[in-house]
This record gives structure tokens, sequence and C-alpha cells, in this order.
């Protein structure tokens, strides 16, 4: 019994961290060098700033959906035309595509994601969008 309240407050401790984190990752959204904003539209037409690292993979530009807060992947989803822009430059246009089978393996492989940073956000599925200039 002693064991499996060790146990639950241990999860509770590591979930409160994880939200912390990603809480906080949300709420500055620091902008270390290799980041870019894309800029989402949601169905009533509101435009939200997200900043998102650049990954690279065979010559084209990727953005990854790491976390578990996702809101601006939903908006890709529905509406995938995007404004990109970097160092706070003027957003360009772009096509949001959603990675997957073969490209995706590729581009997991090409960018991975430490077990450290992974542990901190709670190991959410990682999920890949390709920017394609419009």
């Amino acid at each position: 019994m002693k064991a499996l309240k060790i146990l639950g407050i241990a999860l509770v401790v590591y979930v409160a961290i994880v939200v912390l984190f990603e809480s906080l990752l949300g709420y500055f959204q620091p902008e270390p060098p290799g980041s870019l904003t894309i800029t989402t539209t949601d169905e009533d037409g509101n435009t939200y700033d997200r900043v998102l690292t650049e990954l690279a993979s065979d010559g084209k530009v990727y953005v990854a959906v790491n976390h578990w807060p996702r809101a601006w992947y939903r908006r890709t989803l529905v509406n995938p035309n995007v404004k990109v822009s970097r160092g706070g430059g003027t957003g360009q246009d772009h096509v949001a595509v959603r990675v997957t089978g073969d490209e995706h393996d590729r581009v997991a492989e090409d960018n991975p994601l430490g077990v450290a940073f992974r542990f901190l956000m709670g190991f959410p599925p990682r999920y890949f969008v390709r920017l394609d200039p419009a």
C-alpha cells in the first residue's frame, strides 16, 4: 500500500511538472536561433501566432507538433494557408501540409528529439507539417 501511495504522488508530481513546462513554454514562446513564427487562421478569421523550431529534411522546411497544446496544428488542418516569418520579418504565404508515411519517418530520423525534452513534455505523439511556399 505504501508503494502505491509513493507511485501515486510521483505520478501527480510528474504531471504537474509537464503542465508547468508546457504552460510556461506556451506563455513565453521563446525565440531561439532557428525558430520561426507561424500565423494560423481559425474558422472565424482570427489569426494566431506560434513560435516553432524550424526543421529541415531533404531540402524542405518542416515544423514539429511536439507538445500537448496543439491548437495551431488543428487550425492548419482546417485552413492550411499560413504565414511564416523569421526574425520578426514580414510573413510569407505558405501551405501547411501534414506529413505521413515514409516522409514522416525520414523527418523524424533527421530531427531526433532528446529523451529529457520528451520527458518534460510528457511524451506526446509527434507529428510534422511541411511548409511549402505558396
